[in-house]
């Protein structure tokens, strides 16, 4: 059996920046990267909007706002230094309605606390610069840009890999067994390694991971599927920066937003629906098993009945998908039905409480020979650098 001083599961951009880090301060150890399938990214990481996020919605003070504002610097920096495809377009938050300038002013205070320069549009202001795009008022952020987290991703692993990290695909962990010493990660296959200290970067499957370890938590990670529709080609240069709506601040979620993609294209999303399972990416994709384990999880119940109301209109709007171009027409008019192309959709990892609330900031979970990224969510990808620095800070001294 193969033995290492640590091992990361998972091949996201987190558990690359993790892994990375730990072999520069540790060039000394062995250390492994375990991902399960062929390729890095291939999940939550690669099937995002691009979006390098700046802080614009964060609790000031919370690890998301200081992860991010710290993250979307090291991010631009990391791509001009290893030339990774990147673009700071900056982002138009665009108020439809009364209600939504009203909620404006208080975002835009937020992004004051959180060190960013917003810079106030009126409706004058706002059809000047987007000429495509209608609304009331809204207000720019230019630090805000897109990247290719994949090719990041990439990067941060041959750099793993070139200080002497090694990277192990297609290992799914079917068991854990622990001793004194050390961490056994079994392998489907019944093939194995032996680890004195694990990372858990596991995503959507990080709370599979704790339970078995048998470790204690007041949570679960629920998987959200973000829709999303590419516009066609003749729409490139429908808008020059990125489009949000002003979000409902009663809802977790930031609502459908027109993003221009690193490959020049534009897509409509995400929107955010219960998934039928951790990697249940079709429409009609169904994974018994984990339903049964939704279904029995009682913290979720709490939070699905009481965002029941919102829960619902999510779910019309993914199967009708006239409903779903009402979102987008609110501030951009001129998309129709049949410009709604397929995109491939994306699952997020979804920290739910165990009294139903939604855990909206990071989470970890630690044994002696352990750390276990127990919630990352937007703008997990953005922070991923300062997260990885983190990590090594709680883990430096039981390595």
């Amino acid at each position: 059996m193969a033995k290492y001083d640590v091992t990361i599961v998972g091949g996201g951009i987190v558990g690359a920046a993790v892994a990375l880090k730990l072999k520069q301060e540790r060039s000394q150890f062995s250390i492994l990267l375990l991902e399960k399938e062929t390729l890095p990214a291939q999940h939550q990481t690669g099937r995002n909007s691009g979006v390098i996020h700046a802080g614009v919605y964060y609790q000031p003070g919370s690890l998301k706002a200081k992860y991010s504002r710290e993250g979307l610097e090291r991010t631009i920096s990391f791509c001009q230094q290893y030339d990774v495809d990147y673009l700071q377009c900056g982002k138009l938050l665009v108020a439809t309605n009364d209600l939504e300038l009203q909620r404006m002013e208080s975002l835009y205070e937020r992004c004051q606390q959180n060190d960013l320069t917003p810079e106030l549009l009126s409706k004058a202001q706002l059809n000047e610069r987007e000429p495509n795009i209608a609304g009331e008022g809204g207000f720019f952020v230019k630090q805000t840009g897109i990247v290719d987290y994949v090719g990041m991703t990439k990067s941060l692993l041959a750099q793993f890999a070139a200080l002497g990290g090694e990277i192990r695909y297609h290992f799914e962990v079917s068991g854990i067994e622990q001793s004194d010493s050390a961490i056994c990660l079994r392998h489907t296959s019944g093939d194995a390694v032996e680890t004195e200290f694990m990372v858990n970067c596991a995503g959507v499957y990080s709370d599979k991971l704790i339970k078995m370890m048998e470790l204690d938590t007041d949570f679960s990670i629920v998987p959200f599927k973000g829709e999303y529709f590419l516009l066609p080609a003749k729409y490139n240069d429908i808008v020059k920066h990125l489009i949000y709506p002003i979000p409902d601040p009663d809802l977790p979620f930031l609502g459908v937003h027109l993003t221009r993609m690193i490959d020049g294209t534009v897509t409509v999303g995400p929107n955010a629906v219960l998934a039928a399972g951790k990697e249940a990416y079709g429409k009609w994709d169904v994974n018994l098993k984990d339903v049964l384990a939704m279904a029995g999880d009682s913290g979720l119940r709490k939070m699905i009945r009481s965002n029941f109301r919102s829960g619902m209109q999510e779910f019309k709007n993914s199967v009708y998908k006239r409903g779903y171009l009402q979102q987008v027409q609110k501030y951009c008019p001129q998309i129709q039905l049949e410009d709604l192309l397929y995109y491939r959709p994306g699952i997020r990892a979804q920290a739910v409480s165990n009294e139903g609330q939604l855990v909206h900031d990071f989470k970890f979970v630690e044994s002696e020979r352990s750390l276990h990224v127990g919630n990352a969510p937007s703008p997990a990808a953005t922070s991923a650098l300062p997260i990885a620095d983190a990590i090594f800070e709680k883990i430096t001294n039981k390595l």
